[in-house]
């Protein structure tokens, strides 16, 4: 039987001003780290006789989104970094975010990542969590095996 952990995941973010640790042991909340593309990479046409064409998509872009509880001390480096790079256009746009499970063997790097926004943040009765989104211009996946 095979088994999954947070424990496993190990993920960073390398760009001008800073490298960050994002993933297990950084404050992760329970929605931790989603890499999702922007769009399918097929494009279906159908012909007036009912023939079918497919076309392959060379977009490979798509978002990260990292999710912290309130308190982690991720959100004021991932600040300090947005603060950074907003200062000079060419800066921007420059991250390499990586989402590694050594235990399986997934890989997913996600290049020429920028903020997509300051994140929202919620100031009420209990902690929240502050979710970072980031465009990613190209993602690669390797999948490994359980």
């Amino acid at each position: 039987m095979s088994t999954y952990s947070f424990a496993d995941i190990s993920a960073s973010l390398i760009g001008p001003g800073g490298a960050i640790s994002l993933g297990y042991g950084s404050g992760n909340a329970d929605e931790g780290i989603t890499v999702a593309m922007a769009a399918s990479r097929n494009t279906m046409t159908v012909g007036a006789d009912g023939e079918v064409m497919h076309t392959l998509n060379a977009n490979k872009s798509g978002t990260v989104t990292l999710t912290y509880l309130k308190t982690s001390p991720v959100n004021a480096q991932l600040q300090a970094l947005y603060d950074a790079q907003t200062l000079d256009s060419r800066l921007w746009g420059k991250n390499l975010i990586t989402v590694t499970n050594p235990a399986t063997g997934d890989v997913t790097a996600c290049r020429a990542c920028a903020f997509g926004k300051r994140p929202d943040l919620t100031y009420k009765k209990d902690g929240d969590t502050v979710a970072w989104v980031f465009d990613a211009g190209k993602i690669d996946t390797i999948l490994g095996t359980y």
